[in-house]
Protein backbone atom coordinates (compact mmCIF):
# COMPACT_ATOMS: atom_id res chain seq x y z
CA UNK A 1 0.00 0.00 0.00
CA UNK A 2 1.09 3.87 -1.13
CA UNK A 3 -0.72 5.82 1.13
CA UNK A 4 2.16 7.77 2.54
CA UNK A 5 3.20 7.90 -0.87
CA UNK A 6 0.16 9.81 -2.36
CA UNK A 7 0.25 12.34 0.78
CA UNK A 8 3.43 13.18 0.26
CA UNK A 9 2.39 14.00 -3.64
CA UNK A 10 -0.49 15.93 -1.98
CA UNK A 11 1.78 18.07 0.66
CA UNK A 12 4.14 18.75 -2.47
CA UNK A 13 1.07 19.56 -4.83
CA UNK A 14 -0.65 22.00 -1.94
CA UNK A 15 3.04 23.47 -1.22
CA UNK A 16 4.18 24.57 -4.66
CA UNK A 17 0.53 25.91 -5.20
CA UNK A 18 0.88 27.67 -2.06
CA UNK A 19 -2.09 25.92 -0.71
CA UNK A 20 -2.60 24.48 2.84
CA UNK A 21 -2.35 20.64 2.83
CA UNK A 22 -5.32 20.30 4.87
CA UNK A 23 -7.43 22.23 2.20
CA UNK A 24 -7.14 18.84 0.39
CA UNK A 25 -9.04 15.71 1.22
CA UNK A 26 -7.54 12.09 -0.21
CA UNK A 27 -10.27 9.97 -1.01
CA UNK A 28 -9.55 6.14 -1.13
CA UNK A 29 -11.14 4.79 -4.13
CA UNK A 30 -11.66 1.34 -2.94
CA UNK A 31 -13.99 -0.02 -5.57
CA UNK A 32 -13.26 -3.42 -6.35
CA UNK A 33 -10.97 -3.78 -3.11
CA UNK A 34 -11.87 -6.74 -0.63
CA UNK A 35 -12.45 -5.81 2.70
CA UNK A 36 -9.43 -6.16 4.07
CA UNK A 37 -8.02 -3.52 1.89
CA UNK A 38 -9.97 -0.88 3.32
CA UNK A 39 -9.06 -2.00 7.01
CA UNK A 40 -5.28 -1.69 6.03
CA UNK A 41 -5.92 1.84 4.85
CA UNK A 42 -7.97 2.34 7.88
CA UNK A 43 -5.23 1.25 10.31
CA UNK A 44 -2.85 3.54 8.13
CA UNK A 45 -4.54 6.62 9.16
CA UNK A 46 -7.58 6.79 6.26
CA UNK A 47 -10.86 7.43 6.71
CA UNK A 48 -12.64 8.71 3.49
CA UNK A 49 -12.87 6.11 0.93
CA UNK A 50 -14.85 5.82 -2.70
CA UNK A 51 -16.97 3.69 -4.38
CA UNK A 52 -18.63 2.90 -7.75
CA UNK A 53 -21.12 0.37 -7.49
CA UNK A 54 -23.60 0.96 -4.59
CA UNK A 55 -24.09 -2.94 -3.64
CA UNK A 56 -20.50 -3.39 -3.00
CA UNK A 57 -19.74 -0.19 -1.51
CA UNK A 58 -23.22 -0.71 1.01
CA UNK A 59 -21.81 -4.20 1.97
CA UNK A 60 -18.25 -2.69 3.02
CA UNK A 61 -19.97 -0.07 4.77
CA UNK A 62 -22.07 -2.39 6.69
CA UNK A 63 -19.13 -4.92 7.16
CA UNK A 64 -17.15 -2.13 8.78
CA UNK A 65 -19.43 -0.23 10.48
CA UNK A 66 -17.61 0.34 13.75
CA UNK A 67 -14.80 2.14 12.44
CA UNK A 68 -16.15 4.92 11.65
CA UNK A 69 -15.34 5.71 8.10
CA UNK A 70 -17.04 8.19 5.43
CA UNK A 71 -18.23 6.75 2.27
CA UNK A 72 -18.50 8.13 -0.57
CA UNK A 73 -20.05 7.50 -3.41
CA UNK A 74 -18.73 8.65 -7.16
CA UNK A 75 -19.85 6.00 -9.78
CA UNK A 76 -22.84 6.67 -12.45
CA UNK A 77 -25.97 6.63 -10.37
CA UNK A 78 -28.86 4.05 -11.56
CA UNK A 79 -32.32 4.76 -10.27
CA UNK A 80 -32.97 1.34 -8.71
CA UNK A 81 -29.46 1.77 -6.91
CA UNK A 82 -30.62 4.91 -5.06
CA UNK A 83 -32.24 3.47 -1.70
CA UNK A 84 -28.55 1.86 -0.80
CA UNK A 85 -26.72 4.62 -1.72
CA UNK A 86 -29.29 7.17 0.72
CA UNK A 87 -28.86 4.22 3.21
CA UNK A 88 -25.37 3.65 3.57
CA UNK A 89 -23.20 6.51 2.32
CA UNK A 90 -22.45 9.85 2.99
CA UNK A 91 -21.37 11.88 0.02
CA UNK A 92 -22.62 11.38 -3.53
CA UNK A 93 -20.21 13.02 -5.79
CA UNK A 94 -22.12 11.86 -9.31
CA UNK A 95 -25.28 13.82 -9.22
CA UNK A 96 -26.12 14.97 -13.10
CA UNK A 97 -29.85 14.07 -13.08
CA UNK A 98 -32.71 15.75 -11.33
CA UNK A 99 -34.68 12.28 -11.04
CA UNK A 100 -32.00 10.79 -9.19
CA UNK A 101 -31.38 13.54 -7.39
CA UNK A 102 -35.43 13.60 -5.77
CA UNK A 103 -35.02 9.79 -5.04
CA UNK A 104 -32.13 10.01 -3.22
CA UNK A 105 -33.75 13.19 -1.30
CA UNK A 106 -37.03 10.83 -1.05
CA UNK A 107 -34.67 8.06 0.49
CA UNK A 108 -32.40 9.60 3.23
CA UNK A 109 -33.53 8.91 6.61
CA UNK A 110 -34.79 12.08 7.75
CA UNK A 111 -33.03 11.34 11.07
CA UNK A 112 -29.42 10.71 9.65
CA UNK A 113 -27.33 13.90 8.40
CA UNK A 114 -27.96 15.13 5.32
CA UNK A 115 -26.64 13.78 1.97
CA UNK A 116 -23.80 15.72 0.45
CA UNK A 117 -23.57 16.12 -2.76
CA UNK A 118 -21.86 16.94 -5.78
CA UNK A 119 -22.95 17.90 -9.43
CA UNK A 120 -20.72 16.23 -11.82
CA UNK A 121 -20.00 17.92 -15.04
CA UNK A 122 -19.39 16.92 -18.34
CA UNK A 123 -15.90 19.20 -18.74
CA UNK A 124 -14.35 17.48 -21.55
CA UNK A 125 -18.24 17.02 -24.02
CA UNK A 126 -17.68 13.40 -24.61
CA UNK A 127 -20.82 11.45 -25.72
CA UNK A 128 -20.10 8.53 -23.33
CA UNK A 129 -19.21 10.39 -20.27
CA UNK A 130 -21.92 11.10 -17.49
CA UNK A 131 -22.33 14.83 -16.59
CA UNK A 132 -24.19 17.88 -17.47
CA UNK A 133 -23.63 19.84 -19.52
CA UNK A 134 -21.27 23.48 -18.45
CA UNK A 135 -24.35 25.20 -19.81
CA UNK A 136 -26.95 23.76 -17.71
CA UNK A 137 -24.73 23.21 -15.02
CA UNK A 138 -27.01 26.31 -12.82
CA UNK A 139 -30.21 25.62 -13.49
CA UNK A 140 -29.35 21.81 -12.46
CA UNK A 141 -27.83 23.20 -8.63
CA UNK A 142 -30.72 25.91 -8.22
CA UNK A 143 -33.59 22.71 -8.38
CA UNK A 144 -30.50 20.63 -6.44
CA UNK A 145 -30.62 23.51 -3.25
CA UNK A 146 -34.30 23.34 -2.91
CA UNK A 147 -34.43 19.25 -1.91
CA UNK A 148 -34.72 18.28 1.17
CA UNK A 149 -32.10 15.85 3.06
CA UNK A 150 -29.61 16.69 0.42
CA UNK A 151 -26.81 19.26 0.61
CA UNK A 152 -25.18 20.70 -2.85
CA UNK A 153 -21.32 21.27 -1.52
CA UNK A 154 -19.89 21.52 -5.32
CA UNK A 155 -18.45 20.71 -8.39
CA UNK A 156 -16.88 16.80 -9.90
CA UNK A 157 -15.59 16.09 -13.03
CA UNK A 158 -13.60 13.04 -14.82
CA UNK A 159 -12.07 14.45 -18.06
CA UNK A 160 -10.60 12.22 -20.61
CA UNK A 161 -7.77 10.77 -20.17
CA UNK A 162 -5.14 12.69 -21.99
CA UNK A 163 -0.67 12.76 -21.18
CA UNK A 164 -1.50 16.39 -22.38
CA UNK A 165 -1.02 18.35 -19.06
CA UNK A 166 -2.32 21.67 -21.15
CA UNK A 167 -5.53 20.36 -22.07
CA UNK A 168 -5.77 19.01 -18.46
CA UNK A 169 -5.28 22.00 -16.39
CA UNK A 170 -7.65 23.82 -18.76
CA UNK A 171 -10.99 21.08 -17.83
CA UNK A 172 -10.06 21.92 -14.03
CA UNK A 173 -9.89 25.23 -14.50
CA UNK A 174 -13.38 25.31 -16.00
CA UNK A 175 -14.82 23.55 -13.38
CA UNK A 176 -13.36 25.99 -11.26
CA UNK A 177 -14.50 28.58 -13.28
CA UNK A 178 -18.24 27.06 -12.96
CA UNK A 179 -17.72 26.88 -9.23
CA UNK A 180 -16.77 30.46 -8.96
CA UNK A 181 -19.58 31.38 -10.72
CA UNK A 182 -22.56 29.07 -8.35
CA UNK A 183 -20.72 30.90 -5.48
CA UNK A 184 -20.89 34.61 -7.11
CA UNK A 185 -24.76 33.56 -7.56
CA UNK A 186 -24.93 32.79 -3.50
CA UNK A 187 -24.63 29.34 -3.50
CA UNK A 188 -22.59 28.05 -0.50
CA UNK A 189 -19.99 25.63 -2.30
CA UNK A 190 -16.58 24.52 -1.09
CA UNK A 191 -16.06 21.17 -2.86
CA UNK A 192 -14.54 20.72 -6.13
CA UNK A 193 -13.91 17.29 -6.62
CA UNK A 194 -10.76 16.01 -9.50
CA UNK A 195 -8.05 14.95 -9.78
CA UNK A 196 -7.13 11.31 -9.79
CA UNK A 197 -3.62 8.77 -9.53
CA UNK A 198 -2.46 10.45 -12.47
CA UNK A 199 -3.47 13.90 -12.60
CA UNK A 200 -3.92 14.59 -8.67
CA UNK A 201 -0.84 17.62 -9.04
CA UNK A 202 -2.41 19.01 -11.85
CA UNK A 203 -5.97 19.18 -10.02
CA UNK A 204 -4.92 20.92 -7.41
CA UNK A 205 -3.14 23.50 -9.17
CA UNK A 206 -6.80 24.48 -9.62
CA UNK A 207 -7.91 24.48 -6.87
CA UNK A 208 -9.34 20.41 -5.73
CA UNK A 209 -10.41 20.08 -2.32
CA UNK A 210 -11.30 16.41 -3.10
CA UNK A 211 -8.74 14.36 -4.84
CA UNK A 212 -10.17 10.57 -5.74
CA UNK A 213 -7.29 8.24 -5.49
CA UNK A 214 -7.19 4.61 -6.11
CA UNK A 215 -4.34 2.85 -8.23
CA UNK A 216 -1.51 4.92 -7.01
CA UNK A 217 -2.61 3.90 -3.27
CA UNK A 218 -3.72 0.25 -3.76
CA UNK A 219 -1.28 -1.06 -6.67
CA UNK A 220 -3.26 -2.31 -10.14
CA UNK A 221 -6.77 -3.30 -9.49
CA UNK A 222 -8.14 -6.94 -10.56
CA UNK A 223 -10.46 -6.77 -13.51
CA UNK A 224 -13.47 -4.82 -12.85
CA UNK A 225 -16.67 -6.50 -12.17
CA UNK A 226 -20.36 -5.44 -12.66
CA UNK A 227 -22.90 -5.27 -10.46
CA UNK A 228 -25.48 -3.36 -12.92
CA UNK A 229 -23.51 -0.12 -13.01
CA UNK A 230 -21.71 1.68 -16.07
CA UNK A 231 -18.30 0.26 -17.03
CA UNK A 232 -16.14 2.05 -14.45
CA UNK A 233 -13.51 5.04 -14.85
CA UNK A 234 -10.05 3.85 -13.50
CA UNK A 235 -9.18 6.36 -11.08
Amino acid sequence: MNLQAVLARIAFATNTAGRDPQSVLLLAVSKTRPVEDVRAAFEAGQRAFGENYAREGAEKAAALAGLGLEWHFIGPLQANKTRLVAEFFDWVHSIDRLKIAERLSAQRDAHRPPLQICLQVNVSGERSKSGVAPQDVAALARALVRLPRLNLRGLMCIPEATDDQACLRHRFARLRQLHEELRADGLALDTLSMGMSHDLETAIAEGASIVRVGTAIFGERPAARSNGSSKPVIL
